[in-house]
């Protein structure tokens, strides 16, 4: 039911370590405005859509199907939100769900952690965030891991995310950080948009070296309360958190916080693909520039064989980079887990969908169905059955 595709050793003794285990879910929500960009994105069907999916995927995933939504899950070309996935799997589980707003165009209608940040601009301008901004979200990243490991003493936390078009922002990341991500990054599209991403990318880094030569942005100022945000190499090519000041969103920078601090104390599991193997990249070296301490062997990285095996996406290739930039040595390669659920049986188009490459991942949902079965040895067919079940209500609920 869980495939290893990197770093086997490591992947099996973190499985070992947590069978049994139920962990908790965060669930960190953020928006880049390159996500309104015509057909950057497939989680839904407008640039007006997509401004809403996180509030949409949050609502559905803190109340379910039967709740009458303020904003409802946003009609996609093809296929349904990976929500239904995470929203069965926690349900049936009752694993503790988080959701944090990390910077969003508009408060979601969910009870949620305000972490006080902004929506991103678009990675092309090479000036999506303030630095003072990246700098509170990263303090309130390492703040809430500590605090949802603490209760969770001997578990495992669950690190999600809802930004559309991040995988674009993810690709500027793992690129700005010399890892060779061209061509390899997954998108919510059957067949991915790579050269519109790399085009924007292109741009963003582009605009960020120009004002870096001119000197603009320094890390003055970035004291926090217990540890200051002094680089200790400065004549590092690139500061990762300048970086995603330049071309990232707010989600990566609170998770890459949660990821170090809670691993410090339990065992995290990034769930998604490329912008977690992106966070992951962070996490390397923020903890390489500022000298902070993490444990890469309680951090693993948990998707969807959507996404593991895209054909047009190189997601193994792009782990396995991860190693050969020397700014992100500290991590190596993490192990990269995947869910085998398959649709390919469903009896729902809309879930079928996903065998065509449709959407693929989101919101955890292939670390809620490897959580399925870590905890309660779940299979393929009561995976399917709870999530047809979901998408049974929903569509019930909806007339």
């Amino acid at each position: 039911m869980i495939s290893i595709y990197t770093q086997k050793e490591q992947g099996e003794e973190w499985l070992r370590r947590y069978r049994g285990c139920l962990p908790l879910f965060a669930c960190v929500l953020g928006f880049t405005e390159t996500g309104l960009i015509p057909e950057i994105s497939a989680a839904g069907r407008t640039p007006e859509d997509r401004k809403y999916t996180a509030c949409a995927d949050a609502e559905f995933l803190y109340y379910g199907p039967e709740y009458k939504a303020q904003y409802p899950l946003p009609p996609l070309a093809a296929g349904a939100s990976p929500v239904l996935i995470s929203r069965a799997v926690f349900e049936s589980l009752k694993i503790p769900v988080h959701l944090f707003n990390a910077g969003l165009p508009q408060p979601p209608a969910v009870p949620v952690i305000d972490l006080g940040g902004t929506a991103a601009r678009c990675l092309s301008s090479g000036a999506a965030m303030e630095i003072t901004t990246v700098h509170h979200l990263f303090k309130q990243g390492l703040l809430w891991g500590e605090r949802l490991a603490a209760n969770n003493q001997h578990k495992y936390v669950i690190l999600g995310e809802c930004v559309v078009g991040g995988t674009t922002t993810a690709l500027a990341i793992l690129t700005g950080l010399g890892i060779d991500a061209a061509g390899k990054v997954n998108s919510s599209h059957p067949i991915c948009n790579h050269a519109q991403k790399w085009a924007l990318v292109q741009a963003g880094l582009e605009k960020m070296r120009g004002s870096r030569e001119q000197g603009a942005g320094g890390d003055e100022g970035a004291g926090g309360e217990n540890f200051t945000l002094s680089s200790s190499s400065s004549s590092s090519p690139v500061n990762p958190l300048q970086l995603v000041a330049a071309v990232g969103d707010p989600m990566q920078v609170v998770v890459a916080g949660m990821a170090i601090a809670a691993s410090r104390s339990c065992g995290v599991m990034l769930a998604g693909g490329t912008q977690m193997l992106a966070v992951y990249a962070l996490i390397s070296a923020i903890a390489q520039t500022y000298a902070l301490l993490w444990q890469p062997e309680e951090v693993v990285v948990g998707t969807t064989r959507w996404v593991a095996e895209d054909p047009t996406g190189a997601t193994v290739d792009l782990a396995l980079s991860l190693e050969k930039a020397s700014l992100t040595q500290s991590g190596r390669t993490p192990p990269l887990l995947a869910t085998h659920l398959s649709f390919a049986d469903s009896r729902y188009p809309q879930l079928r969908a996903y065998e065509q490459g449709f959407v693929k991942e989101g919101m955890g949902a292939g670390a809620a169905c490897i959580a399925a079965h870590l905890s309660q040895n779940w299979q393929q067919h009561q995976l399917l059955a709870a999530i047809e079940a979901q998408l049974e209500r929903l569509s019930t609920a909806s007339y």
